[in-house]
């Protein structure tokens, strides 16, 4: 909430409750107040927007400028107490949206030794066609959005927390696209195209891919903490199956799912979207290669051979696949992913780090299980497997923030998920930082002393 949303409820009750329980003398008086609030909310709408939270706000002012006008007399008995729950109701209903959702959510602060620079890459792959489309000439899209550690005198705007905001479909994983309309005001701790930090001459690279269905977005508050530990996080979209994604010719487009048949658990469709992600990140690598691709602000700044792939959900499974693909690739992480087909038949001799959600809240399937066995059995470098209790699939995500402390609560109850969205991403950070550091190596005693600083998170069984 901003300060004017602060102030302008603020005075919504403070004249309310003025109206309720004011002397006779001081009634006359009230009759400018509505006068004022309407100024104050004509203010705020005209700095920052309509938001529907403001909504039922709006109805109150409304309801005491009738007041002010219509009043004649003060009233009396059951009239009177009537009039007064009415108002205590209406007061009440002002502020409950904000204790719903927020109309611009605060997202994990980074809180590395680095300020946070972002530029967004819309790059065509003109060697495969697309195949979500039915046009034979569309050529695959990759959407890339570079997080690196940037200059001490870095300053700028933040960049917009999602593509295509302003032509959202009309859910968005789960929620009614309404709901995100202001969501431009979110801070993101990332300065558009700030200069990179020249404390090194070369940064370490993390490929990180979202979870299915879901947006690049939806991870800022990880990855930021990332880069501002002083690494170069490229998050990846994937353009028809993340809920929106805007390519490179400005178009917006959203989800489309070509279900197979004789699929019924979708397992085949699931392989098919990993394997085309595994071709994404590969785009990826290929273009980082290239200094004219990345630009003169990354261009000689990205070390190649410390490179990382990490993801959540399938994004976690994608960049296990991937590492067993690409030799470029040097360690891979899976957040809480389900791994989807097999693996290659030759043995990897990589770094492979498992962070997994509470099972007994995220209700991990039997597949989910064997996938794991089947990766770290297969990567035959420095492993580690941790589950972070009370910790749900989605407190790796922003999800959780976009919701107050009360919803928050309530939707926790529900969902599980009780450490909350903070201590688990500043868990994870930490914890896949001190498996990258330094040579990749996986640097077992490093990850083990960051998880003895947390209470309940416990090793799984390999």
């Amino acid at each position: 909430m901003s300060f004017l949303d602060v102030l302008l409820l603020a005075a919504c009750v403070f004249v309310v409750g003025w109206w309720m329980f004011a002397s006779s003398r001081q009634k006359p008086l009230l009759r400018f107040a509505p006068a004022l609030l309407v100024v104050l909310a004509l203010l705020q709408f005209a700095l920052e927007g309509f938001y529907w939270q403001l909504i039922p706000a709006y109805v109150l002012i409304l309801a005491l400028t009738l007041m002010s006008f219509l009043q004649r007399g003060e009233g009396r008995g059951f009239g009177k107490i009537v009039g007064a729950a009415g108002l205590g109701i209406l007061a009440l209903g002002a502020i409950g949206p904000f204790l719903l959702m927020y109309p611009a959510p605060y997202l994990v602060k980074p809180d590395g030794h680095y300020l946070v620079g972002t530029h967004i890459y819309r790059w065509i792959d003109t060697s495969r066609p697309e195949q979500a489309t039915d046009d034979t000439s569309d050529k695959r899209n990759v959407v890339v959005q570079a997080w690196y550690p940037a200059a001490a005198n870095a300053s700028g705007p933040h960049s917009i927390y999602m593509d295509g905001l302003k032509a959202l479909p009309d859910n968005v994983e789960g929620l009614p696209s309404f709901l995100l309309r202001s969501f431009g005001g979110i801070d993101t701790h990332g300065i558009t195209d700030a200069p990179i930090s020249d404390d090194l001459r070369k940064w370490p690279v993390i490929v990180f891919q979202n979870g299915y269905g879901a947006s690049r977005a939806f991870y800022t508050g990880l990855i930021t903490q990332l880069a501002s530990r002083g690494y170069v996080v490229l998050a990846v979209d994937n353009p028809y199956e993340a809920v929106v994604t805007q390519l490179a010719d400005g178009s917006v487009v959203y989800t489309v799912e070509h279900f197979l048949e004789n699929d019924p658990d979708r397992t085949r469709f699931m392989k098919g979207r990993l394997d085309l992600r595994v071709e994404d990140i590969k785009f990826v690598l290929d273009q980082i290669a290239r200094p004219d691709a990345v630009g003169p602000r990354l261009a000689g700044h990205l070390d190649l051979d410390h490179v990382a792939a990490i993801g959540h959900s399938a994004g976690g499974a994608a960049a296990a696949l991937a590492m067993d693909n690409d030799d470029r690739i040097k360690a891979a992480v899976n957040i809480d992913g389900t791994l989807y087909g097999g693996v290659s038949d030759r043995k990897i001799e990589r770094p492979f780090l498992l962070i997994d959600s509470d099972h007994s809240e995220s209700g991990h399937s039997t597949g989910n299980e064997a996938g794991n066995r089947l990766l770290a059995a297969h990567f035959g470098g420095e492993r580690q497997a941790w589950e972070i209790k009370h910790a749900n699939h989605f407190s790796f995500t922003d999800a959780m923030l976009y919701f107050p402390p009360p919803a928050r609560f309530a939707v926790g109850q529900l969902m599980g998920g009780a450490r909350g969205p903070e201590e688990t991403q500043h868990a994870t950070v930490q914890m896949i930082d001190a498996f990258l550091r330094g040579p990749l190596t996986g640097h077992p005693e490093d990850l083990k002393a960051v998880v003895a600083t947390y209470k309940d998170i416990v090793s799984r069984p390999e």
